[in-house]
C-alpha cells in the first residue's frame, strides 16, 4: 500500500527540489514521482478508501482495486502527464486499454463531453491514439499494474519506460510544463 510511511516520502520530495533543474527525461523514476508530488502538493495518505467492494467478503480485489488507484499517481510520473482534465482522460484512455475495466471507458467517455473543441481535438488527436499506440501493446510484461513500482525509485526514467514499452505522452499540446 502506498503511503507516507511505505515509501521514502520525504527523500523524494528533497530529490525533486535537488533536480528541479534537471530535464525530466534525466531524472529517476523516484524524482519523476516526488517531482510530480511536489509540483502538484499531491499527498499519497489523501486517497480515499476504496468503496462498493466489500474488503472482508473480497479482500483480493479490494488490494487490486486500492493499487489501481494508488499507482495513478506512478502514471503520471510514468508517462509525463499533468494532472489536468486533458491529462487525467489521455490517462483514462491509457488505462482502458491496458486493464478494459468499464470504469476508464465511463470516464474517458463522459469526462470527454465538458471539453472545449480545442481541448476536445488534443484528446482524439493526440492523447487518444498515444494511449492506444502504447496501452494497446500490453506492455512488455502485461499491465501497469503488474509492475511493483516501489522498487524502481533509483531506475534512470528513460530505463524504465523503454523496459516497459512506455512512451512520453504528447507534450506540450496544452503547455504544460514537464
Amino acid at each position: 500500500v502506498v503511503s507516507k510511511a511505505t515509501i521514502p516520502y520525504e527523500n523524494l520530495l528533497q530529490q525533486a527540489k535537488e533536480t528541479a533543474d534537471k530535464p525530466y527525461l534525466q531524472l529517476t523514476f523516484g524524482q519523476a514521482y516526488g517531482r510530480f508530488l511536489q509540483t502538484h502538493e499531491f499527498d499519497p495518505d489523501e486517497r480515499h478508501v476504496v468503496k462498493y467492494i466489500d474488503d472482508k467478503d473480497h479482500p483480493d480485489l479490494a488490494y487490486i482495486m486500492l493499487r489501481y488507484r494508488q499507482s495513478h499517481d506512478f502514471y503520471h510520473a510514468l508517462t509525463g502527464l499533468p494532472p489536468t482534465v486533458l491529462g487525467e482522460l489521455g490517462l483514462k484512455w491509457l488505462e482502458l486499454w491496458q486493464t478494459g475495466l468499464p470504469m476508464t471507458a465511463f470516464a474517458g467517455t463522459f469526462g470527454s463531453l465538458t471539453l472545449s473543441h480545442d481541448d476536445s481535438h488534443i484528446l482524439h488527436h493526440h492523447y487518444i491514439p498515444w494511449a492506444q499506440r502504447v496501452g494497446g501493446n500490453q506492455m512488455k510484461f502485461g499491465t501497469l499494474l503488474n509492475v511493483y513500482y516501489e522498487k524502481e525509485w533509483d531506475t534512470p526514467l528513460v530505463d524504465l519506460q523503454q523496459r516497459m514499452g512506455i512512451e512520453l505522452a504528447p507534450h506540450n499540446v496544452e503547455g504544460e510544463q514537464r
